[in-house]
């Protein structure tokens, strides 16, 4: 009976204290939490914060650096040494990124805060573009050095990048990668006597976890009996230093770090997880694989892997050759085995990759229980991003080497033409040759020649053939073929013949003077003038005269072109101009022997004649000084003219090119890929920092040619001012790609939140449905646990609710994409904004004005109106349609509709736990009551069992409250409850009336058994008295002693009468 009391009393004395202590855990919940008790568990978590941020940037550091010494370039191998400081211009974090997704990023050089920023946001964009989630971390937090956010940001890369992956046979497939990671720790621990890992914290402080995963992956290299034996930090160092030295894991922790009492739960699991690396398989002897044959599998898809891979990176490095041969004849052969490459060896080893992705099916549940561990870089998904690689070097290698193919392909064409042109244009020239001849063996005979209209049309033929010609040989020189010089020495003697047949011409057919006449030839000139009589020397006089004066009108006439001649509004003019020129600068300088040949005729002239032959001399001498000075100046000139306008053309044609680039770029809701626009956009700022020093070296070298006096004025200055208009439209063009980029980033972004935030929604409320319906079997601490989560989850819908305000708030900021998509037609007009200047004959537009879109049906020309009534076509680029977007608003209404359904379901079911509880509380208490009969409560102190009243009392007064509104209980429940209670409070108080019943009875029987053992005592006082008087001998005066005896037995006579009366 005793010991029933005692397991009551006990039973009373846990109630108490769990009482107690659910107050204390269920604080959100019933509000009851002590005061001192809040103040100590804040002051605990401030004393131990600054601890863990300690040990956490400690073994950060070196996980970084365990890292960052694999990078592939030598100059990016970089060592931290404070996390906080050496991750704020970005490198080292865009280096970590690059070891660990095996991918190459951007990074800006510069050492200002602008380049730190960016750079950090190359790092966090890329970690976007992952799949990363981010929460609250922006660029300038890591750049400033923020210590909370860094180790967050480089916990969430260890997350990703080394945590996420674990895979443990008989995982359940909604573990969380920190439970995978804890669920092999077990695993690996299993069967060590007095080890249980059921943290990442205090379970590892003593270090013998340590010890036991490592003896368990290899027995030789950890002694288990001396880890029983040794202390804590004794057993951490051996751990640490063997894992190291053995196994090659890079020693993130110190004994010191984790023999605390409270470790720091992400440094241990970072380092759990290198161990994982280093050791994933845990021994199973029952598995029921052929060891040797997945042995023999993974063998073979190691080396076909291996194989692919080297093959796939040796052409991913030759694919990135950008230079090519000079000649036609070597392009065309890489070009053909460029094809042949696509045609025969990569299917073939396309079918390699895809029998390496079934051999690895033959395996990949042993991968995932985790009794293969698959080297970084080995995955099928490794591979598959290496062939999107090689992928994405083949489709630029083709564009490249079909571009230089074709372009290679056109310059032949070009030779052929030049080559074939030069031969029609020879015998053009033979012919012009034939006819000439004649017409002078015809005048030579005293007859009119025949063929002069002939020979006329023939050398204008050939000069213009010979000016396309040249032409064409300049397209060869700019694209620097092989026979470009060879070209152009031809066509070159194509021109001197050209110059000499029309200096012919001129001086034969048109001053009409036989050939034997002219001296020019020099060929019998002497037997000529020998055999004229004197009645013949006028004739001479005047066909030298004639012959004098023609040299004069051809230099005359030459001096016209130069001065007249144009200089040409573009390129392809200004070539020709120059080609035309060079070709006449040629003839002029040429020209000096015919001037000379006329000097030495003078000895040949009659003395009549000399002065006025003299006087045609000196005037030719005079005028042709003139035409060579001239034309030098015009060649002079015109290779400035066109070395400027060669340098504008090719700036303009980039930024044309960027232009339109951008002008026809899609910023419509089809195109989602913004962190390639990022990536092309900082290309874009790159290249323009570059071209802005040629640009201006184009202007400045105009300017120059405008202050020297350059004939060329017009020519100049308009290229200046379209360099200068082109150059600043590209700017506008900048400040519209940033505006786009921003609001549309932000686009997609909310819609991402909304679509993550739904799922989110729908996976609390699946989590809620699962976890928290329950029935009346459910244990009470089962529905204390259920309780706490239930609270938190209510944390979680505040959280997501502020989070649902800020899309709220962020809606009506979200600009509208669907009005750039042609496919959605735009009724009416609709409401546009301006993002940049834009000014053209027919409107002109301020960036902030606010015009209106008439027309949208093409994608890059918007038709408009601004608010002055013009009306143009204008680049959609321009502008961008302002909120609100009904979409954005309607999604997040439809959210703010689902989480008030998610709220009213976790109020039911929190409704409903709660009742369970006090139900479950009740019913405890009861049976509690019924269990006791009267010695069981005879045993019980008074406050004992008034704590059991005042409890039963108190939890069938919350069940009323709290099963007022839940689904658990009905009217019926209800009643039956009460029913229960009302017996129990009944046994309860007749065990109190039976008590104190039992407590008068007692007192009775009390009184009446001290009474008879009074009488008792007495009667054995008696007793004793008496046997010892008998018992006592008689000596001397027998009689006397027997009286006395006498007296004194009479004496207890009469106290035996008294008792017998009483």
């Amino acid at each position: 009976m005793a010991g029933t009391g005692d397991s009551v009393r006990a039973g009373a004395a846990w109630h108490g204290q769990m009482e107690r202590g659910f107050t204390y855990r269920r604080a959100n919940y019933i509000h009851e939490m002590r005061c001192e008790d809040v103040g100590f568990h804040l002051y605990s978590q401030m004393c131990c914060a600054d601890e863990r941020d300690r040990v956490q940037k400690k073994t950060f550091t070196k996980w970084v650096n365990k890292h960052l010494i694999k990078h592939w370039k030598a100059e990016a191998q970089r060592h931290i040494t404070d996390l906080y400081e050496d991750l704020r211009d970005g490198h080292n974090l865009i280096s970590l990124l690059e070891v660990l997704s095996g991918e190459t990023l951007p990074r800006e050089k510069g050492r200002m805060r602008f380049h730190k920023l960016q750079n950090v946001q190359i790092a966090l964009d890329f970690l976007k573009h992952r799949q990363v989630k981010l929460v609250n971390i922006r660029n300038d937090d890591i750049a400033d050095g923020n210590p909370k956010l860094t180790l967050g940001l480089i916990w969430t890369i260890i997350l990703h990048f080394q945590i996420s992956d674990i895979q443990v046979k008989g995982q359940s497939d909604d573990m969380t990668a920190k439970e995978r990671l804890l669920l092999w720790s077990q695993r690996m621990v299993e069967g060590y006597q007095g080890l249980r890992c059921d943290n990442f914290t205090t379970s590892w402080r003593d270090g013998r976890l340590f010890s036991a995963i490592i003896h368990k992956h290899r027995p030789a290299l950890i002694d288990m009996n001396q880890v029983y034996r040794q202390t804590n930090q004794e057993n951490l160092e051996q751990a640490f230093s063997v894992a190291e030295r053995e196994l090659g894991v890079t020693r993130l922790l110190d004994p010191e770090d984790v023999d605390v009492p409270h470790p720091d739960e992400k440094s241990i699991i970072t380092y759990v997880s290198s161990l994982y690396d280093a050791m994933p398989r845990v021994p199973d002897t029952q598995d029921g694989v052929n060891a040797n044959e997945l042995e023999l599998r993974w063998q073979e898809y190691y080396e076909v892997v291996t194989m692919l891979l080297q093959w796939i990176r040796h052409h991913i490095l030759v694919f990135e050759e950008k230079k090519f041969p000079t000649s036609y004849e070597e392009i065309e052969v890489l070009w053909r085995q460029f094809l042949k490459f696509k045609e025969t060896e990569l299917p073939a080893k396309e079918a390699d990759k895809n029998r390496s992705k079934h051999i690895f099916k033959s395996f990949e549940g042993e991968v995932k229980a985790g009794h293969v561990k698959v080297p970084p870089g080995y995955h099928p998904f490794d591979v598959e991003k290496e062939w999107g690689r090689l992928h994405v070097g083949i489709l630029e290698r083709e564009r490249l080497l079909r571009t230089e193919f074709e372009r290679m392909e056109r310059l032949q064409r070009i030779v052929g033409k030049v080559q074939t042109e030069s031969g029609v244009c020879e015998e053009q020239l033979n012919q012009v040759e034939t006819l000439l001849q004649a017409d002078v063996r015809m005048m030579s005979s005293g007859k009119p020649p025949q063929h002069t209209g002939e020979v006329e049309a023939d050398l204008e033929k050939a000069e213009g053939m010979i000016r396309f010609l040249f032409n064409d040989v300049q397209l060869l020189k700019d694209g620097r073929h092989l026979q470009a010089e060879q070209m152009y020495r031809r066509v070159y003697r194509l021109h001197e013949r050209l110059v000499n047949l029309r200096s012919e011409y001129n001086l034969r057919l048109k001053s009409g003077v036989a050939a034997s006449q002219i001296p020019m030839t020099q060929i019998h000139t002497v037997q000529v003038l020998q055999q004229s009589s004197k009645s013949a020397r006028p004739e001479l006089d005047e066909v030298t005269l004639r012959y004098a004066h023609d040299l004069l009108g051809w230099v005359e006439e030459n001096q016209r072109r130069v001065d007249e001649g144009e200089w040409g509004s573009d390129l392809p003019n200004v070539e020709s101009q120059l080609g035309s020129h060079r070709g006449l600068h040629q003839s002029v300088e040429e020209f000096r022997s015919k001037i000379e040949r006329a000097k030495a005729d003078e000895s040949q002239i009659s003395p009549v004649s000399k002065p006025a032959y003299r006087e045609y001399l000196g005037k030719l001498e005079l005028q042709y000084g003139k035409l060579l000075t001239a034309s030098k100046a015009r060649l002079r000139s015109l290779v400035e003219l066109h070395t400027f306008v060669s340098a504008a053309t090719k700036e303009l044609m980039w930024l044309n090119e960027k232009e339109e680039e951008e002008v026809n770029y899609d910023w419509s809701e089809r195109n989602t890929n913004m962190v390639s626009k990022k990536d092309n956009y900082s290309g874009l700022m790159r290249e323009l920092e570059l071209r802005e020093k040629k640009v201006n070296g184009v202007q400045a070298t105009g300017d120059k040619l405008l202050r020297d006096g350059h004939p060329a004025r017009k020519t100049i200055e308009a290229f200046t001012a379209a360099l200068q208009t082109q150059w600043s439209w590209i700017l506008q063009l900048c400040c519209c790609i940033e505006t786009h980029l921003k609001e549309n980033t932000a686009y997609f972004q909310f819609f991402t939140d909304v679509k993550e935030a739904e799922e989110k929604m729908k996976k609390m409320q699946d989590t809620m449905r699962r976890k928290y319906t329950c029935d009346r079997s459910v244990t009470v601490t089962r529905l204390e646990d259920l309780l706490q989560d239930a609270a938190d989850e209510k944390e979680q819908l505040a959280e997501f609710k502020t989070h649902l305000e800020g899309l709220k708030r962020k809606a009506n900021t979200i600009v509208q994409l669907k009005p750039r998509n042609p496919t959605t037609p735009v009724k009416g007009k609709l409401p546009i904004q301006a993002v940049c200047d834009f000014k053209q004959m027919e409107i002109t537009v301020h960036r902030g004005d606010e015009c209106a879109l008439l027309n949208n049906t093409q994608p890059h020309k918007w038709r408009v109106v601004n608010n002055k009534g013009s009306e143009a076509s204008v680049p959609s680029i321009c502008f961008l349609v302002p909120p609100t977007n009904k979409d954005a608003v309607n999604s997040v209404a439809g959210l703010d509709g689902n989480l008030q359904r998610l709220h009213a379901m976790w109020q039911t079911m929190f409704v409903d736990l709660k009742s369970l509880l006090s139900w479950q509380y009740l019913m405890r208490d009861i049976h509690i009551i019924n269990t006791w009969n009267v010695s069981m409560f005879k045993t019980l102190r008074v406050e004992e069992y008034r704590l059991a009243l005042r409890n039963l009392e108190q939890h069938y007064q919350e069940f009323l409250r709290d099963s007022q509104d839940s689904q658990m209980f009905g009217a019926e429940d209800r009643l039956q409850v009460e029913s229960n209670y009302k017996r129990a409070n009944q046994h309860f108080h007749s065990l109190v009336s039976t008590a104190e019943q039992g407590e008068q009875d007692e007192s009775v029987c009390r009184t009446y058994l001290t009474k008879i053992k009074d009488l008792r005592l007495q009667l054995e006082n008696c007793e004793n008295r008496t046997v010892t008087r008998l018992r006592q001998p008689v000596e001397r005066e027998a009689l006397r002693a027997c009286a006395l005896k006498t007296a004194e037995q009479m004496k207890v006579q009469s106290e035996l009468e008294g008792l017998k009366r009483t």
